[in-house]
């Protein structure tokens, strides 16, 4: 690691921790050349993944897309933010682990919908109308009756 003082390729490792949310590793570090000291932090690579909205168009990948819209499907409902936030970070880390660069918006609400149906079904309900585009009431009772059946 090039010391940012001296620029002597030449260091040590003095003390390495985790962060506090596992992603990083911090370094502390001292240069050989000049016995300064410094900081480094180590993370994994994170590829950009593509999401192909349904009309064709391609966006980068959103985590807090998926986050907000689980927001709004438990509204007034009780569950807790950080498990939502754990059910994005899930699902982020699924399609990362895929080494599949894109991915469609179908795969992505699939994914979100088998996470939060055994959470609740009133916001299982509440997503799947969004993201099936239910047209009429008809729609809903047939997506309720399948949600019975499985159960």
């Amino acid at each position: 690691m090039k010391c940012p003082f001296c620029g002597d390729l030449d260091s040590k490792v003095i003390d390495s921790r985790h962060s506090d949310d596992g992603l990083s590793i911090r370094r502390r570090r001292e240069c050989l050349g000049c016995q300064r000291r410094f900081t480094t932090y180590e993370s994994v690579e994170v590829l950009p993944i593509i999401v192909v909205k349904r009309d064709g168009s391609r966006q980068a990948f959103d985590r807090n897309k998926i986050l907000n819209s689980m927001v709004r499907a438990f509204d007034k409902r009780k569950v807790e933010i950080s498990e939502l936030e754990r059910i994005a970070t899930e699902i982020e880390q699924a399609l990362q682990n895929t080494l599949e660069r894109e991915v469609s918006t179908d795969r992505i609400g699939e994914m979100v919908m088998a996470r939060i149906k055994p959470l609740d079904e009133v916001a299982y309900i509440r997503f799947a109308s969004v993201y099936r585009r239910f047209q009429d009431v008809g729609s809903f009772i047939h997506e309720i009756n399948q949600f019975l059946e499985e159960k």
